[in-house]
């Protein structure tokens, strides 16, 4: 695993009675997407507060970019980017006024700079041809690009992204996937929290699963779903017939359908499936190894189901 870029340990966050976070031990590779998993009310936005140092945290620690938070928060939090509930810009100005104002009230910056800044960031999310079209007149996808742009107004190590397409229709969640891609292409770690599976899927090389304020689960895609099994899908106009061969070779969890079977395969070789099946007189219409989805996997940790497209 690179160097993390995020590490936190035992993190933990009480609200009076209220536990939000219980002892989190998050770790975000470098260089990579980590997606943050989670229905709302999960304890995701809480946890990213206690990482920039807008929360303080009940117990545990925190480091970002090797150095420990808030202790060291002067120095971190210029390289690092964030998008929490997004900025609010003016309607009347054009995307480059309000990125030229958020630029004006940051004092750590050099104002000679600040148009060139300003320009490399709207043109880093795409908005450089737009960059004089009033606010108003951007549409979703455009708006949550012009948000992320002021976070990149500055070169950053690391971003962090809340919800970043909540609220968007197909294309602008298209843009802003598009534009995650590029930035950790471009030695950018992203941070992103979602709970959208379809979007965390498409997006993410690492991904943290939380529930009711712990992390249950962290890891590359791959390795979470490596401890959801298999299944072996039997498509037949036999379906009980077929089941109960599923059942006599060892399969699990079987399961009928009007149009076949479905179970468990475990270490059982596919191909041992439809030998016995059609030995058995089933006539096998189909065969497939199903591999488990990242719902799968979240239901398999949390017992709940889950918003998959929002």
């Amino acid at each position: 695993m690179a160097e993390a870029a995020v590490r936190t340990t035992g993190l933990t966050k009480n609200f009076r009675h209220q536990m939000a976070v219980d002892s989190l031990d998050l770790v975000v590779p470098g260089g990579g997407v980590y997606g943050f998993l989670g229905p709302n009310g999960s304890g995701k936005t809480t946890t990213i507060r206690m990482l920039l140092g807008l929360v303080r945290p009940s117990a545990g620690t925190v480091e970002l970019l090797g150095r420990p938070m808030p202790a060291r928060a002067e120095e971190v939090l210029s390289r690092v980017g964030a998008l929490v509930e997004g900025p609010a810009f003016h309607p009347y100005l054009s995307g480059r006024e309000n990125l030229n104002r958020l630029e004006a009230a940051d004092r750590t910056t050099d104002p000679r700079t600040a148009r060139t800044r300003v320009d490399a960031a709207l043109d880093r999310v795409g908005l450089l041809a737009a960059a004089t079209k009033r606010y108003r007149a951007y549409s979703l996808g455009m708006r949550q690009r012009l948000a992320i742009a002021s976070a990149l107004l500055r070169p950053r190590d690391l971003l962090v992204l809340d919800e970043p397409t909540n609220g968007l229709d197909p294309q602008g969640t298209r843009e802003v996937r598009n534009l995650v891609g590029s930035l950790a292409d471009g030695g950018t770690t992203v941070l992103v929290s979602s709970h959208l599976l379809s979007e965390v899927e498409q997006m993410c090389t690492h991904i943290g699963v939380m529930h009711v304020g712990r992390l249950v689960a962290q890891g590359t895609s791959a390795e979470l779903r490596s401890g959801t099994e298999a299944e072996a899908v039997v498509e037949t106009d036999q379906p009980a017939e077929a089941a109960r061969i599923l059942r006599e070779l060892g399969l699990s969890d079987i399961r009928q359908s009007p149009i076949g079977a479905t179970g468990r395969i475990g270490r059982i070789a596919p191909e041992k499936v439809v030998a016995a099946c059609v030995h058995g007189g089933v006539a096998v219409t189909g065969f497939r190894i199903s591999m488990p989805s990242l719902e799968d996997v979240f239901v398999s940790l949390t017992g709940e189901g889950f918003d998959v497209s929002g």
